[in-house]
């Protein structure tokens, strides 16, 4: 019986410790915006913007992937872990060449507790004046 009670004890700190070490439940990224209004701009023009987000947590901040909605529509993310407290930067570039309102969104996958995060960006693209 003891040995029963001391392989469960032992079970239980093995589980709860690789939990802890898996799971950061205060590793949190924030966004200072999650959505990007180009307005109306013209065909061809410039299509890139940036979402600027915080480590509010206290372990090192990892970015694991960053995707598109579609391929017009390109992401860039740091590499590098994000520090406790520091910021970073996702630029996005959208092709501009296609007239008309559009709507993307871009899927941020972390390490935090919201470990997934919906950027979205969009505005109407006109015909360059001739």
């Amino acid at each position: 019986m003891k040995t029963f009670f001391i392989s469960a004890i032992l079970l239980l700190l093995v589980t709860v410790s690789a939990n802890a070490q898996t799971n950061d439940t205060t590793l949190v990224i924030q966004f200072a915006a999650v959505v990007h209004d180009y307005g109306t701009i013209q065909q061809g023009s410039d299509g890139g913007c940036e979402f600027t987000f915080e480590n509010k947590g206290k372990t090192p901040l990892v970015l694991s992937n960053v995707r598109a909605s579609c391929g017009c529509t390109v992401p860039t993310w740091p590499r590098e872990p994000i520090l406790p407290g520091s910021t970073g930067v996702i630029k996005v570039m959208y092709n501009t060449n296609s007239i008309g309102n559009f709507n993307k969104s871009i899927t941020v996958t972390s390490n935090a507790k919201n470990s997934n995060v919906i950027l979205s960006i969009k505005g109407n693209v006109v015909a360059k004046a001739q």
